[in-house]
């Protein structure tokens, strides 16, 4: 609950300081005095948007703590506590705005963003507005306070999640079933491509090899010719030849070597150079034995090889990337193909997600009809203690398949008959600015009891309500605050009356400067101060008689 506020140079406040209890806490003043100033100071901290026009004329920049007990308010701790921001059993959530406008959060002294501020605050206070009601003549409102009341979260997380998936999927689908036409138009070509390829079937090393093959046929001429004076040079030439004269210089080299060692040496390398020119003519021997002019090959290979380079400028690559690119071909191909069976998976988990939507919404629309009419016989039997007493409340829920949203296809209609033989129609037909407020202020007194937030705020929501009625709701607002803290900003005296404790705005000017002020009253400010709102600036002794009877209780 909240337990401590604090505001400074906020508005036209320069300085408050409050301290809450549990119980039901009602805050009473003068018209134009700011009695909801506190409250909205509060929304600051709870991640209401700020502005320049926060700060207090002549300050440097308005601050507000709210300090919050958490012994009963397990969610806000679970939150803290996932955020590492949990400290003890409290909360303490700073706003400070400056005069150029900037603001800054903070929960428990760590700086966060106002979207934090926003998500605990919805977790530790609920506010109700003055003009709260008239949101009930709007479907969606009315939507999201049945489903307050029935409390069916897992079953409207099923149907948002169902929702989303089903969304997610059809658009996938969608851009997917979009590019169908440009795809069975490349397939098309990539086929023909890939075919052609798949038909000349050059293989991954062959153009190289090509390429090195055709080079040594088109010079057979000149290599039969060069291997043979290559022979002759080597050892088959009669008149002088390579090896006979290592030969000759072998011998005198072996006599030179048999007068002196040290010419060894010499000897070992000649022997060396004998045998390597030994070698290699053998291997151009055998070369020259094989060696084959084929034409009829030759041609072949020619006309490959001109396939190649046709193939090669048809698909604007260099020969020798050819092979790569067909390769690139196939996989693009084949991913064509894969999209097509993308494209009927998506289409059956469409169908899944569909189906899956369909029985998540239906179901919450069976837990939204169920609470409904337990929702309408609470509304009617408050109502009818509201000075209505033949009112009667009924919450009209239409299920159509045919509307699908994150809340489900569900739509909502309050309906209301204020007198006997009046048929029942909806709220914004029916009801009157009074009987809209004594409605509005039923229903959300009900919803309140089903909420878990710790602390309830009502500003004002009691305009357009007084005499017997005002004593209800004043009744109807402690009972509430027996099990839940209230703070109720009323100018009613039968509601100020029925607070376990409650406090007064006052506003002074001084030196051209004007400033607002709270306190907590005593018993006996108390009665003043219900006497001042039963009979204005001139209090009697029947006014405080009066006043005395409201806090009899």
């Amino acid at each position: 609950m909240l337990c401590q506020l604090s505001v400074t140079n906020y508005a036209i406040v320069r300085f408050l300081e409050l301290d809450f209890s549990a119980g039901m806490t009602t805050i009473t003043g003068e018209t134009g005095a700011g009695k909801s100033i506190a409250i909205d100071a509060l929304g600051l901290c709870l991640g209401n948007r700020a502005d320049a026009s926060a700060v207090r004329p002549g300050a440097d920049k308005a601050e507000v703590s709210a300090r919050f007990s958490l012994a009963d308010v397990p969610l806000a701790k679970r939150w803290l506590e996932d955020n590492d921001l949990e400290l003890d059993n409290e909360c303490i959530l700073r706003r400070t705005v400056t005069a150029d406008g900037r603001s800054r959060g903070y929960i428990n002294g760590n700086p966060v963003p106002v979207a934090q501020l926003k998500l605990l605050g919805n977790l530790l206070i609920g506010i109700h507005g003055q003009h709260a009601h008239h949101a009930l003549l709007r479907g969606d409102q009315q939507l999201v306070l049945l489903d307050s009341y029935a409390g069916h979260n897992l079953l409207l997380e099923a149907t948002t999640k169902a929702y989303h998936n089903l969304r997610h999927a059809e658009q996938q689908l969608a851009e997917l079933s979009q590019s169908a036409q440009e795809r069975q138009a490349k397939r098309q070509l990539l086929s023909y491509q890939v075919e052609e390829l798949n038909e000349f079937a050059l293989g991954e090393f062959e153009y190289s090899e090509l390429e090195n093959e055709h080079k040594r046929l088109a010079n057979s001429t000149s290599l039969v010719e060069n291997v043979q004076a290559s022979l002759m040079l080597l050892s088959e030439d009669d008149e002088a030849n390579l090896e006979s004269m290592l030969n000759k210089v072998l011998s005198l080299a072996e006599e030179l070597v048999s007068y002196d060692d040290k010419l060894s040496s010499v000897n070992n390398m000649l022997n060396e150079a004998l045998i390597q020119i030994q070698e290699s003519r053998s291997e151009l021997q055998h070369y020259a034995d094989n060696l084959e002019i084929d034409p009829e090959y030759f041609a072949e290979l020619e006309a490959r090889l001109s396939k190649v380079m046709q193939l090669s400028r048809k698909h604007h690559v260099l020969p020798e990337a050819l092979f790569q690119h067909h390769q690139s071909l196939i996989a693009e191909l084949a991913s064509l193909d894969s999209n097509d069976e993308l494209l009927e998976q998506l289409q059956t988990q469409v169908e899944l997600y569909l189906l899956q939507y369909q029985q998540a919404s239906q179901k919450l629309s069976s837990s939204r009809q169920r609470h409904a009419k337990a929702l309408d016989k609470l509304v009617t039997d408050s109502v009818r203690e509201l000075n209505m007493p033949k009112a009667k409340f009924v919450i009209d829920v239409a299920f159509n398949e045919a509307v699908i949203s994150s809340h489900g296809s569900d739509t909502v209609d309050f309906k209301v008959s204020t007198n006997p033989g009046q048929p029942l129609d909806s709220l914004s037909k029916v009801a009157s600015g009074g009987e809209l407020s004594r409605i509005g202020l039923g229903i959300q007194v009900i919803t309140s009891q089903k909420v878990a937030t710790p602390t309830l705020i009502f500003d004002e929501v009691d305009v357009g309500i007084s005499g017997p009625t005002a004593a209800v709701v004043g009744r109807m607002l402690r009972q509430l605050g027996n099990s839940t803290q209230v703070i109720c900003v009323t100018h009613l005296p039968q509601v100020a009356g029925n607070g376990h404790q409650q406090m007064f705005v006052a506003k002074q000017s001084k030196a051209g400067m004007t400033e607002t002020s709270m306190v907590p009253l005593t018993r006996e400010q108390r009665i003043e101060e219900l006497a001042r709102l039963l009979g204005g600036d001139t209090i009697t002794s029947n006014t405080l008689a009066n006043a005395r009877e409201l806090l009899a209780d």
